[in-house]
């Protein structure tokens, strides 16, 4: 029996997603999340061979979902799905770590070998974009670990941070004390090893990270 967490915050495309994975896979065990906080609450309740994440779910917002599950649960394999088919962005997923990246335009066939392949341990990628995948530099690594230690509150923070909030105008978005987004900032400094906003803006950026969806604060 495999077992398969699909974390994503759409029923339909769940659904059209578990209906394309029965039909090219006996004995399937599927698992549903739809945000990070759910996601993380399954993976720690069941042992999952697979987990298929959305990058843009509540909580999750592009990368740092993927970094946070993958630095919680390090031997768990991850195959992103996502209907953004960039390659520098798949570059630079499966350079940190992923077992492969799923466009949510691929066809049933497209699924059942990507899944295929990524529970038998290789890297799957669409075969559009096979040829332009790069290596992603060190410093982009170490980027990517830095971040990886933040908690998504602090995460949240850092994203106002880019957005050009203060600290005032972070707090009352978040629903928490001015001390506590400092608390925060500070412990984000820390974290990354920087001292000022310039340097976490500049950071959120390269790691292409997005502000929180509303329904996430």
């Amino acid at each position: 029996m495999v077992t398969l967490l699909i974390a994503d915050d759409h029923p339909l495309y769940r659904d059209a997603l578990k209906g394309a994975l029965s039909m090219g896979f006996d004995n399937l065990n599927i698992l549903e999340s739809g945000d990070l906080n759910s996601t993380v609450a399954v993976l720690q309740a069941n042992e999952a061979d697979l987990l298929m994440l959305d990058l843009h779910m509540p909580g999750s917002s592009d990368l740092f979902g993927f970094l946070h599950i993958q630095k919680s649960f390090p031997d768990l394999p991850i195959a992103v799905v996502s209907g953004t088919e960039d390659a520098a962005l798949i570059s630079k997923i499966v350079g940190l770590g992923a077992m492969g990246f799923i466009p949510k335009t691929a066809s049933a066939a497209d699924i059942k070998d990507a899944v295929t392949n990524m529970l038998e341990g290789d890297v799957w990628v669409p075969e559009s974009v096979r040829q332009q995948i790069q290596d992603v530099d060190e410093t982009f690594s170490e980027l990517a670990e830095n971040v990886a230690s933040l908690t998504p509150s602090q995460y949240k923070v850092l994203c106002y941070m880019r957005d050009g909030l203060l600290n005032k105008q972070i707090g009352y978005n978040l629903d928490i004390a001015e001390a506590t987004v400092k608390a925060h900032v500070t412990a984000i400094f820390r974290k990354l090893g920087i001292n000022n906003r310039t340097q976490a803006v500049l950071i959120a950026s390269q790691l292409q990270l997005e502000p929180p969806l509303k329904e996430d604060v």
